[in-house]
Formats: C-alpha cells, structure tokens, sequence
C-alpha cells in the first residue's frame, strides 16, 4: 500500500468512503451492472469496484467532479455515438458527479460487454 491509499476489500467497502449523495449514484450504478449481468462476478481490481464474467467486463470509480465508468476500449467505440455529450477516452467514459446517469446507455454497454466476453470466451474454446 502507498500512502494513504486503502486497500478496498470488497465493493462496499468502496462505496462507504464517499458522501452519501455519492454513495447513493454508485450504489444505483452498481445494481444497473448487477441487474444487467446477473451472473458476473464481483470483485475489486485496480482498486475500483469491477465486475467480471469470462473476463473482465466493467469497472467504476468516484472521482471529485464525475464517475468513472470503465467498459474497455470496445465498450466506449461501441457507444461512441451514444457517448458523445460524455468525456471519453480510450477506454472510458466520465459521467459528472452532479448530474444524473445514463443508467439504460451503462446497461446496454454492459450487455454489450457481456456478448463480446463470451464470444471471445466461445473462440478460445474453438483454438
């Protein structure tokens, strides 16, 4: 561990360090990814809550002024379109603290993701 930085044990873990305003976004963003993806596997990764199935599928992070929400280089060129009144980079996507999220766009990239995983997981199978 490096300074001051906590080593998050699990997703609640997480959550609990923000305000409750904040708390309450993250949380919501959390059931989105768990109702989109109900077999995936919760875990913490790069200290940010993640979720996985066949792989790595989503990440998401609070930051001072946005939420970081992370589906992969492919999740954010999917959604470009989608995206466009978003920061986004490479592989993620920053949605401002004091506005609402796009919930229904976040679980139409995690169904998204979902179908990409498995069919990279279907053509490891195939080699």
């Amino acid at each position: 561990m490096e300074g001051n930085k906590i080593a998050y044990q699990s997703i609640d873990h997480y959550i609990e360090q923000f305000p409750p305003d904040v708390q309450d976004k993250l949380n919501t963003l959390r059931k989105v990814i768990k109702n989109s993806a109900s077999d995936a596997e919760e875990k913490i990764s790069y200290q940010m809550p993640a979720f996985a199935l066949k792989g790595n599928l989503v990440y998401f992070a609070a930051y001072k002024n946005h939420i970081g929400f992370y589906p992969t280089s492919s999740g954010i060129a999917a959604f470009k379109h989608k995206l466009s009144e978003y920061k986004t980079s490479k592989g993620a996507v920053q949605f401002p603290i004091d506005k609402p999220l796009p919930y229904e766009l976040i679980s139409e990239i995690v169904k998204y993701r979902i179908a990409e995983n498995r069919i990279k997981a279907e053509d490891k199978l195939k080699k």
